[in-house]
């Protein structure tokens, strides 16, 4: 019934299985994928005729994480999986980026990517595996892919190199990188790092590269035994067309991209197309002849890539005037917003963020409920990309996967130089509103963050500034750009953002849209841009070198007390009675940890003093022979009850009232009087005995100290 076919290999200590012929036999391409414990299963459908009028590849890819491969339940009221999470969005970016540069030109049919997480051993991360067999499936289904490509995690433990180091290893990790390529070169990286040099990141990449071949033969031999036939490709001739097209506007789009405005230079641009088509492809239906208007408007594309291309390679000169290292001019400015914890605006030429601090308590952390378990966020990091950016109208959404891409990445840069928890309990959260955008917009937002978080006095080990390189490879010529500009990154061959401080690299990025670059040009392009890293962080110490030493004047004060774990229901109360009404009265938020440490946090010093001090006198114990301020709280013939230690009671018999023993209780004290009192004893049942008589009333202070028995 089955024609299955299957491919094992040992790989990084474990087994990885390719199986295809098995599962989803209907799809163009199946592989159940397996390491260790961890399987997946990957999916490909090709339509089978293209999309007219399209001028790029439909190409989407799904990655998807079921609750039942690691034996939960999903949360929430429906009690099924939903929308996509961050990390389904993440993974799907992951796999979707190296391949994409692979297929055929001119393939325009729809081509859908799904793929399942079946099973999470808790170990082994599904995101290389869910990559691998992708590979394979595209391998596998006969569309126009020019792979396999293969992927590996690379970690850095201790000076060494770690292949697909698992969960429970990534915490000890000084990386945790990510490279795709072919069996020739690499195509895609991202990577967050703990300050490591240019040399070791790019020692991991070349690792990873070299770690991963072994599964391109593996799929290249299971492909060998159940590839389908590779599907036929036509691609239309556009020599003529080029050539009239270039003969319209050829030199007029030569100086229009000499203007270094981007609005006057895109309104230059798009004049000189509408003057090709309105030549090329006349819409006047008397007209008796004229080409496809899509084909004219591709054809105008490849002039411009053709155009900006040649000469950066020809003259070493760019759009905007600059050589090929020079940065845009920059202007960085903190403190704007006068309620934020700390705000920041970060421009650079015609790329624009602000970036909005805010501080936080243990209320606001982010609960994420994932495959491995739930797990608390305190460190937000949020990326808007508004239509007005670029001078545009459009739909105006909630985040897509964009918006979330960026926001991760700039994540990673700032995430190595937090502060421990332990020492800043805060949850912090970033907002980055891109006002601007002309290239890199994300690299913005790594400075704005970092100089925002400064402003609010969060105390960051050392600034961190991003930038974006370009690269434009003709043949054996090649140049790489330093500080892309939107079109320079649209027409060029790679978009490489390396963020870091001073001390070195906190997360590297490459996307690639060509078959590859080798070591040698990732090697400049690593040194080049930490020389424009540096030049970044210069120019960000004008506004503010390093964190401010208080925190803004309108942050949450959180100050940490511990208490024994057997006192944490004296504090939280019945059903939550005590600690809500210690928040009502002191106005301070009070949150209590497993462990018995206590979060106390308000804008408000005397708010958290006087929540410290009622949690203080809950849970601590009451000195035998100190003097204590209290409240009579009830009067009975044999003496008082007095309130003298939080909700602590006790008796100060008659005898004990005054010098003399009085006839009645009510001739010393009635209920509602404050006195003193010192603690005598505590009996074998709990009983506390007081005593007034041994305090002098007026000078709080100890008399007749052996008469108290």
């Amino acid at each position: 019934m089955f024609d299955v076919h299957r491919e094992e290999i040992e790989w990084g200590g474990r087994t990885l299985t390719l199986e295809t012929g098995k599962i989803a036999r209907q799809a163009d391409g199946a592989v159940f994928a397996k390491y260790g414990d961890t399987s997946v299963l990957a999916t490909v459908v090709a339509a089978k005729e293209p999309k007219l009028g399209l001028d790029f590849l439909p190409l989407t890819v799904h990655y998807q994480e079921k609750f039942y491969a690691a034996g939960k339940i999903p949360g929430g009221y429906f009690k099924r999986e939903g929308r996509p999470t961050e990390k389904e969005t993440l993974v799907s970016r992951l796999i979707d980026r190296p391949i994409r540069p692979l297929f055929a030109d001119g393939w325009r049919c729809d081509t859908q990517i799904i793929v399942t997480v079946l099973s999470h051993d808790l170990e082994n991360d599904p995101d290389i595996l869910a990559m691998v067999a992708t590979s394979a499936a595209l391998t596998l289904s006969g569309a126009p892919f020019m792979g396999p490509i293969g992927g590996a995690r690379v970690g850095y433990v201790d000076g060494d190199y770690v292949l697909n180091p698992t969960i429970d290893q990534m915490p000890e990790s000084d990386l945790d990188l990510v490279v795709a390529g072919t069996g020739d070169a690499v195509l895609m990286v991202e990577s967050e790092a703990k300050e490591l040099s240019e040399e070791a990141m790019l020692g991991a990449v070349m690792y990873g590269h070299a770690a991963f071949q072994p599964v391109i033969d593996a799929i290249i031999r299971l492909a060998e035994r159940a590839a389908k036939a590779p599907r036929e490709l036509t691609v239309a001739d556009t020599s003529q067309i080029d050539a009239k097209v270039a003969e319209v506007v050829a030199d007029d789009l030569a100086k229009a991209y000499q203007i270094a405005g981007k609005t006057e230079r895109q309104e230059a641009v798009a004049a000189l197309k509408e003057k090709v088509l309105a030549a090329l492809a006349p819409t006047d239906a008397e007209a008796e002849e004229g080409y496809d208007p899509q084909a004219v408007s591709g054809a105008f594309k490849s002039l411009e890539k053709k155009i900006v291309r040649n000469s950066i390679l020809d003259t070493g000169g760019r759009i905007d005037g600059r050589d090929l290292k020079t940065v845009r001019p920059i202007e960085a400015e903190v403190g704007l917003l006068p309620r934020a914890h700390g705000s920041a605006l970060f421009t650079r030429g015609e790329t624009q963020a602000l970036v909005v601090a805010t501080l936080g308590t243990g209320e606001d952390e982010q609960f994420v409920d994932a495959l491995q378990g739930t797990y608390k966020e305190h460190f937000l990091l949020h990326y808007n990309f508004p239509p007005y950016s670029v001078g545009e109208t459009g739909r105006f959404m909630g985040p897509g996967r964009r918006e979330i891409g960026h926001g991760k990445l700039a994540w990673r840069a700032i995430h190595p130089v937090l502060p421990d928890r332990l020492n800043f309990p805060y949850t912090l959260r970033a907002v980055s509103e891109v006002t601007e955008s002309n290239g890199s917009s994300s690299m913005a937002t790594v400075c704005g963050t970092s100089l925002a978080l400064m402003d609010a006095g969060v105390p960051l080990s050392r600034p961190v500034a991003g930038i974006a390189m370009g690269l434009i490879l003709e043949g054996d010529r090649h140049a790489v750009l330093s500080d892309i500009l939107g079109d320079e990154d649209h027409l060029g061959d790679m978009d490489f953002k390396v963020a870091g401080t001073s001390d070195g690299v906190t997360s590297l990025q490459m996307d690639i849209k060509i078959a590859g670059i080798t070591e040698e040009i990732m090697k400049v392009a690593l040194a080049q841009a930490r020389d424009g890293r540096m030049h970044i962080l210069n120019e960000m110490a004008n506004a503010l070198a390093e964190s401010r030493p208080e925190l803004g004047e309108h942050a949450p004060r959180i100050e940490v007390m511990s208490i024994p774990v057997d006192k944490i229901r004296d504090v939280i109360g019945s059903g939550g009675k005590v600690i809500r009404e210690i928040v009502e009265k002191t106005g301070a938020k009070v949150n209590v940890e497993d462990d018995g440490t206590i979060h106390i946090a308000s804008a408000d010093g005397k708010s958290i003093k006087a929540a410290k001090d009622w949690i203080t006198s809950i849970v601590a114990e009451p000195e035998v022979g100190a003097i204590y301020r209290g409240k009579v709280v009830k009067v009975v013939d044999f003496g008082a009850f007095v309130n003298f230690f939080g909700s602590r009671d006790g008796l100060v018999h008659i005898s004990q009232l005054s010098r003399g023993r009085p006839e009645k209780v009510t001739d010393v004290v009635k209920e509602g009087d404050e006195v003193y009192v010192k603690l005598i004893g505590v009996d074998d049942r709990g009983k506390v005995r007081l005593s007034m008589k041994v305090v002098d009333q007026e000078g709080v202070e100890e008399v007749g100290a052996g008469e108290a028995a």
